[in-house]
């Protein structure tokens, strides 16, 4: 019986393994936890769903997989392994006994594609081409009858990395990228220590170069006055004796989750050939973990009370710390809040984390002077929020209402708690 490299979630095309904690020869009950993966959103461990002896592993601790790979072999009560091996690890061929067999997702019911050369690609290699921009018609294939797979297209990408850098016109703009060697050779008189890139971070950074090359990002920015907030926060948190402690954030997820069902242009999301218009406010917050960033969703915001909200965020922004959120606590919702207040910045522009199309930047909350109606210099709190809008989904004056509407609410903030 295969085990394969399990998909944790409708984006996570890859794994990494990265630690065993059975060993070939050990006898396997159903339940033991037989490894521990960490994708770019999650680290999880996997359980055995069927019992028999261990025989074979084939992935390593510390290699990455991509998803629905083969990484062991389980064999019968008797250590049986025959005919174990697979014609192909592309999800195609898997059978519906294994037992880690990889969550439904549109794009594994295609198997591997053929090219007009006749060289068959696995999806995963097939997408991974497409961002290192390799020519697949050129590449070997190692996977089963030729097939390229992801790996393929990975020593493809650094032998031409590899390659010497062309000439690059000072009077252009460059699209030259570096090989890890050249840049570590620039600094070859610098004393530093490397830190090799965890699968949250690589995948992670994947995902942010494609979103800025391929997102038209347009960006709005207003300062909201935050002097009601700060007031019916302290007033909320003394009749809560205890039982709950509303932060500005709380306000915030409320605001922008009333603001998108005032403005339901705005509460989509973009799908290729469609935008999808959702009729709830699932709200996503980015949530700083070590090596990488978090964004649970608080789902059906718009018609949860402060302090539920207050409740949910604090117990996911535990489980994002702990990496131990589940796809279905991190995967969806229509916008994004990236709170850097805390840190004392003043404003920022974020990069929108597709499918969704917006992320709203918020800044931190300061004392600043201000013209009064009388013409005289005055002080008030204030923050700085930046909407970071798809063009592709949101238009520039339906981002303007957007903004319009949360700062209404967050300045008249004694509405949140009737909504």
């Amino acid at each position: 019986m295969n085990i394969l490299m399990p998909q944790l979630g409708e984006t996570v095309a890859e794994g990494t393994i990265m630690v065993w904690y059975k060993a070939v020869g050990d006898v396997i009950s159903p339940g033991d936890n037989l490894f521990e993966i960490e994708t770019d959103k999650t680290s999880m461990e996997i359980p055995a769903t069927a019992g028999g002896v261990l025989s074979e592993i084939r992935a390593p601790a510390g290699s990455t997989v991509p998803v629905g790979s083969v990484v062991a072999v389980l064999a019968g009560d008797q250590g049986d392994s025959a005919g174990a091996s697979p014609p192909s690890v592309s999800p195609a061929n898997t059978k519906s006994n294994d037992p880690f067999k990889p969550v439904h997702t549109p794009e594994r019911n295609y198997g591997a594609a053929t090219l007009p050369s006749g060289i068959k690609v696995t999806p995963v290699a097939r997408r991974m081409a497409a961002q290192l921009n390799v020519d697949l018609n050129t590449t070997t294939g190692s996977g089963p009858r030729g097939r390229v797979v992801a790996k393929d297209v990975q020593s493809a990408a650094q032998i031409s990395s590899s390659a010497p850098a062309p000439l690059v016109s000072l009077t252009a703009p460059s699209t030259v990228e570096w090989a890890p060697e050249q840049i570590t050779a620039l600094f070859a008189d610098v004393p530093f220590e490397e830190e090799p890139l965890s699968a949250m971070r690589r995948i992670t950074a994947r995902r942010l170069v494609e979103a800025k090359r391929t997102i038209p990002h347009f960006y709005l920015t207003t300062d909201v006055s935050t002097e009601k907030l700060l007031s019916a926060r302290t007033e909320a948190n003394a009749h809560a004796a205890g039982k709950f402690k509303l932060s500005i954030n709380d306000f915030v997820i409320k605001a922008v989750a009333a603001a998108l069902q005032q403005v339901p242009q705005a509460n989509a999301a973009w799908a290729e050939d469609r935008i999808l218009h959702f009729h709830r406010s699932d709200v996503a917050v980015a949530v700083a973990v070590d090596g990488g960033l978090f964004t649970p969703v608080i789902r059906h915001a718009n018609s949860k009370s402060l302090s539920a909200i207050s409740s949910e965020m604090q117990a996911l922004a535990e489980r994002a710390r702990a990496k131990k959120l589940t796809p279905a606590e991190y995967q969806g919702g229509a916008i994004t809040i990236s709170n850097l207040g805390m840190y004392g910045v003043r404003s920022f522009s974020a990069i929108v984390n597709p499918p969704q199309a917006a992320i709203l930047a918020v800044g931190a909350v300061e004392r600043r002077p201000f013209e009064g109606t009388d013409g005289s210099v005055r002080f008030g709190s204030f923050m700085t929020v930046t909407l970071s809008c798809d063009h592709r989904v949101i238009d520039g004056s339906v981002g303007a209402q957007l903004l319009s509407s949360f700062k209404r609410l967050i300045e008249a903030p004694r509405a949140l708690f009737d909504l």
